[in-house]
């Protein structure tokens, strides 16, 4: 069971011992603690609560600063999984997790949430054609067009037309650890991670 919690900071470019150069999302992984261990017994469910980014103490409650023993700005819960053999028995609260945890070529899935973009018609939003600009048409080429059947005499739910867009938690799996930095606390995984910059990013291994 592998995870860390860190930061989108920038992209980049990586060149690999054969020359070839892959696109690499920067994340910048502070060093986490283990504050707490959810147990099946009183909590109902097993997960490793972890604590990261640090704080002003004044930002923070006594009792969140007692909890995680230093003031953080960052908690999560990673759950281990059953069909992965995973489990909690292998971490102690107080105990340090960092970068090194991953390896170049660990394959890995990361959740973040999307760069949110507000509200947007359908043609930004779903990819509708639009109207046509010719014969006719005027101050139509963004319409949605049609938007059901006349007989309900009602918009059916579900029914894709404009409304906010982005904002939201997305995963993406097989994406690959591409360099670890430990001098520098920089994770660069293959491809790109959702969300703009300074997004809070969670990585696992598959």
């Amino acid at each position: 069971m592998k995870f860390i919690v860190g930061t989108k900071s920038s992209m980049t470019q990586v060149f690999d011992d054969n020359g070839v150069c892959h696109p690499a999302t920067v994340l910048r992984v502070d060093p986490m603690v283990v504050t707490q261990l959810r147990k099946q017994s009183p909590d109902g469910y097993e997960a490793v609560q972890v604590a990261t980014g640090a704080q002003k103490e004044h930002r923070v409650g006594k009792a969140q600063k007692v909890q995680q023993q230093g003031a953080y700005s960052i908690t999560k819960e990673f759950r281990p999984r059953k069909n992965y053999q995973e489990s909690v028995v292998d971490f102690s609260v107080g105990q340090k997790i960092d970068a090194g945890v991953f390896t170049p070529g660990d394959k890995v899935v990361v959740s973040s949430i999307s760069k949110g973009k507000g509200f947007q018609g359908g043609v930004k939003r779903h990819g509708f054609k639009g109207g046509r600009a010719t014969h006719g048409q005027k101050h139509s080429e963004r319409e949605p067009g049609s938007i059901g059947a006349t007989g309900p005499g009602r918009v059916f739910k579900g029914t894709r037309m404009a409304g906010r867009m982005g904002s939201d938690r997305k995963t993406v799996k097989n994406l690959r650890v591409l360099q670890v930095d430990l001098d520098s606390n920089l994770l660069l995984i293959s491809g790109a991670v959702p969300g703009r910059r300074g997004s809070v990013v969670t990585v696992r291994n598959i």
